[in-house]
């Protein structure tokens, strides 16, 4: 089957298997490794990318059901003045480990500051509950996050 959808402001149109994921489709055909694929049972989150604006588990969505729609992945999050707030913040507050979840927790955090400008630590940790980090507890990833809310102030 044919699909058509918009990712990071790109139109791409491909032949797939309908039952192919799409997560697959991102990291295989369209090449973007940054979403990466952990359990493919929607459990440890490191697949999540935006459809139409909403965090999604890419491991849990068929590509065909992504048609007509717009994705964006961490390798859209940079913008045209440089990297987002939320991964110089991540950098500058070693929120990130071995990096494998960290594509997720940034989508999260951006989707999360875009509705939320000034989220509790509670609200931060219930946020990126849903994205599992094997190599921290959590600190630094919290405070990457308020780093960024502050407009990447310490």
């Amino acid at each position: 089957m044919e699909v058509t959808l918009t990712v990071n402001g790109r139109e791409h149109t491909r032949e797939i298997e309908p039952r192919l994921l799409l997560v697959h489709l991102l990291r295989d055909d369209l090449g973007l490794t940054g979403t990466h694929w952990g359990c493919d049972t929607s459990n440890c989150g490191a697949c999540v990318v935006w459809m139409d604006e909403l965090p999604v588990k890419s491991c849990t969505v068929l590509a065909a059901m992504a048609g007509g729609r717009r994705v964006r992945t961490v390798e859209g999050l940079e913008g045209p003045s440089g990297l987002d707030p939320v991964q110089t913040s991540f950098i500058a507050c070693h929120g990130l480990q071995c990096g494998f979840c960290t594509p997720a927790m940034l989508m999260t955090a951006r989707w999360l500051l875009d509705h939320d400008p000034d989220p509790s630590e509670d609200d931060i940790r219930e946020a990126v509950s849903g994205v599992t980090c094997r190599c921290t507890g959590y600190e630094n990833i919290v405070r990457a996050i308020r780093h960024a809310a502050a407009g990447g102030s310490p």
